[in-house]
């Protein structure tokens, strides 16, 4: 799939527009004043700032057309992880849009302000779109990368957000690992897969829509591994000659969302915060999902954008990794493989 667009103008005074993570005081002094009628604040993913500036002006439209109500909708993006203790930290969000289970359960069982079976509330485990990690390459895909064992060769380098605090990198990470197994390699070839590509890491980006400036604007690596949905927003912002590269094997990157329920009790706004989550699962924002290239969970949707999301294989989290949990456990704590990873690769 090729990608050719005409540089943005706009493009620094769009990224000083972007609200980072940051600690809570910070981050609500950034926001916007509080408006007349009720306010929701939806923390979210880093590179889900696109999507929700449509999907929040779309759902004030309706929620006035319904009820009569003015309703303002506030957002905070930053790494998934930076985002999740901003949560637990005390930053007052009535819903969180992450783009891994693991976050919203790390706020359920740190913080106790929504309970630990969240994900049974809302349709398809309270995902309402998914993505997939894709490999985008400079046009014409010089250094020939085809998969994800082509990032672990000599004299290719590779832009990944960092695993320890970005869901777009750990999703990177899971692909990578997972992609290594259903190719028949053993854990401990995977392992050794896996070092000589982070040995290809130039520069750890704090998040998945920095490390798409380092790639593109800036001009670092032969290959930038981010979602799917990433392809447009560097399409539109960056213009520049890119490709991108669907591996045999990719990881199914499901994008859940959830009430905080002790926020929403307090402020008085769980009616509005409960209508809002369901309004994604609507044929409107299912519709802007896909617009986004996020793909959409209905049919009717995913049909009528057949041609922006092509097949391909995925595995979920739960087959490969025996769910976040463990995969968090047995990958990304202290001291477990990740961390083996990357002290292998700093040798290299």
């Amino acid at each position: 799939m090729s990608l050719s667009n005409k540089p943005s103008s706009k493009f620094r005074a769009v990224r000083r527009s972007f609200v980072l993570a940051a600690p809570a005081a910070a981050l609500m002094a950034a926001l916007p004043a509080r408006a007349a009628g009720v306010t929701l604040l939806n923390v979210s993913y880093d590179v889900a700032r696109e999507l929700y500036k449509d999907i929040n002006p779309a759902f004030v439209k309706h929620w006035k057309a319904t009820t009569g109500e003015d309703i303002t909708v506030n957002q905070s993006h930053g790494g998934s992880s930076k985002q999740a203790r901003s949560v637990i930290d005390g930053l007052p969000a009535d819903v969180v849009t992450m783009n891994q289970a693991s976050d919203i359960d790390a706020i359920a069982t740190r913080s106790g302000l929504l309970p630990t079976d969240w994900a049974k509330r809302l349709p398809n485990n309270s995902a309402p779109n998914t993505s997939t990690t894709v490999i985008l390459v400079r046009r014409g895909n010089p250094k020939g990368i085809k998969d994800w064992a082509d990032l672990a060769k000599p004299g290719v380098s590779v832009v990944i957000p960092n695993p320890k605090v970005t869901g777009n990198g750990r999703y990177t990470y899971v692909a990578a690992w997972g992609a290594a197994i259903k190719a028949g390699k053993t854990p401990e070839q995977a392992k050794q897969q896996l070092t000589a590509m982070f040995a290809n890491v130039p520069v750890f980006d704090g998040g998945g829509r920095a490390a798409t400036t380092t790639f593109a604007q800036r001009g670092i690596g032969d290959a930038l591994c981010t979602f799917e949905s990433e392809v447009n927003l560097i399409k539109k912002e960056f213009g520049g000659d890119f490709d991108v590269v669907y591996a045999p094997w990719s990881i199914l990157a499901e994008n859940p969302a959830a009430l905080i329920d002790k926020v929403v009790d307090k402020k008085g706004t769980r009616k509005q915060a409960e209508a809002y989550l369901k309004w994604l699962w609507s044929d409107e924002a299912q519709e802007i999902a896909a617009r986004h290239q996020l793909r959409p969970r209905s049919d009717a949707a995913l049909a009528r954008h057949a041609k922006d999301f092509p097949k391909i294989n995925t595995f979920t989290i739960d087959e490969m990794f025996g769910g976040w949990t463990k995969a968090l456990n047995d990958h990304f704590v202290d001291g477990a493989m990740y961390d083996q990873i990357l002290a292998g690769a700093r040798k290299k």
